[in-house]
């Protein structure tokens, strides 16, 4: 039995979010779903001119988490607070920001491919506009889903122990509306926009303070000092998941090196 721990209001938070957003993608799923059955001409469809009060509830929603963002925050994660100088500790005089700039272009430029690929789908006329929206909207699941259970750019490419100390956590906004840059217009490029202006801020805050962003530099991101614990409710996640393996031996594993739960030869 592993102990249980009482849920951060980050962590709460996240939840909130996580719910939130998958409800609204289910929402846009069902208005593209029912518009494409109803489509009796085979043209393909403007969810955007089909649903303006839609298009305007989404706009609002992440425009204001966008703005709020450019601004200190009591309620926000330390992942994205740390680059403001309120929250910067010394460590140490001497104490050297460590370099992951590596790292973080081979992240950039999986990201930059997966994206391209949607773009040459939706110029061959493979996919549409709803399409792009919709994969927007599950991108902004997906990083709900990357702070409270497994993030593929932490465990493959970065390395960082936690979002807390995670290089790229301002660029979410800017990664989830990807997909709208392949679409003019006011809704869609104001998005991608305010996404991509956070995401400069960021790099240039980097830039000029890259002591901000460490835990070798920053004691606020020591684990001392952490109050949100989400590597906490991660770490109880996945034990919860190796138990349910250890009940039913046969479910697929997510690591092939832990032999003792190795499916039984026949």
């Amino acid at each position: 039995m592993f102990k249980k721990k009482r849920l951060s209001k980050i962590s709460l938070l996240h939840y909130y979010k996580l719910i939130f957003r998958s409800a609204l993608f289910l929402i846009v799923a069902a208005f593209y779903l029912y518009d494409r059955l109803h489509n009796t001409n085979g043209r393909m469809l403007n969810i955007f001119t089909r649903h303006p009060v839609l298009t305007l509830l989404i706009w609002l929603i992440f425009a204001v988490e966008m703005i709020l963002r450019f601004f200190p925050s009591n309620v926000e994660s330390m992942g994205c607070q740390k680059q403001f100088a309120r929250n910067y500790r010394p460590t140490a005089p001497d104490a050297v920001p460590p370099s992951d700039k590596y790292a973080t272009l081979a992240a950039a430029g999986a990201w930059c491919t997966l994206n391209i690929f949607i773009g040459i789908l939706y110029y061959t006329q493979i996919i549409d506009r709803g399409i792009l929206l919709l994969i927007a909207l599950a991108y902004s699941v997906c990083d709900m889903i990357c702070i409270l259970y497994f993030c593929p750019f932490q465990t493959w490419f970065l390395k960082n122990k936690c979002c807390g100390t995670c290089r790229i956590y301002n660029w979410d906004y800017a990664m989830m509306f990807t997909p709208l840059l392949f679409i003019p217009g006011w809704f869609t490029w104001s998005l991608a926009g305010l996404g991509l202006c956070l995401l400069l801020k960021w790099e240039l805050t980097h830039y000029r303070h890259p002591e901000r962003f460490y835990e070798q530099t920053n004691d606020c991101l020591s684990c001392a000092n952490c109050r949100e614990k989400l590597c906490a409710h991660k770490k109880q996640l996945h034990r919860f998941h190796r138990k349910l393996l250890d009940r039913v031996p046969n479910l697929p594993l997510p690591n092939s090196s832990d032999s003792h739960h190795k499916k039984e030869a026949p």
